[in-house]
């Protein structure tokens, strides 16, 4: 848990957020500090190895869900799309998303929705080149590195 603990040391003492990549990251820094696991559970989504099967997989249930648009969004470098909690529940599935609020300490319902204010805005941050890596984003160990230089770069 040493890499875990030093990103969300870097977020949660970036108290005056500076600059754009600040600006951006501001929502996902309150919504960390209130509840640190959420870094860890966007992480599992997102990495290769985790249970969604990476960004790759991220697209296809979003696609899937009829929110290939939403998720394309966040990923290219135009605005991002904002999706509800009841979309992500739709793309990732009840049981994935009861899942998630069991690690979180949180009904359903309010997972899905934090998941739906943090994932546009991490996605649109670990994806700068307005494009999904064709080998993904990496491991757990390389999401979490990527974002403590991202929050780095926030201060």
């Amino acid at each position: 848990m040493g890499l875990l603990d030093s990103v969300l040391g870097s977020v949660l003492n970036n108290n005056g957020q500076q600059g754009q990549a600040g600006a951006g990251l501001g929502g996902l820094i309150g919504m960390l500090a209130s509840n640190p696991q959420l870094i860890q559970v966007a992480t599992d989504m997102l990495a290769n190895n985790g249970g969604q099967g990476g960004l790759g997989g991220l697209i296809s249930k979003f696609e899937q869900a009829g929110l290939g648009d939403a998720i394309q969004s966040w990923i290219g470098s135009g605005p991002n799309q904002p999706v509800s909690g009841d979309q992500v529940t739709s793309a990732l599935g009840a049981g994935t998303v009861s899942d998630i609020a069991a690690k979180l300490g949180l009904e359903p319902g309010d997972a899905a929705s934090q998941l739906s204010h943090i994932l546009p805005g991490l996605i649109n941050h670990l994806t700068p080149e307005g494009q999904a890596p064709e080998q993904g984003l990496g491991n757990g160990e390389d999401l979490m590195g990527m974002l403590g230089s991202l929050l780095r770069q926030a201060r």
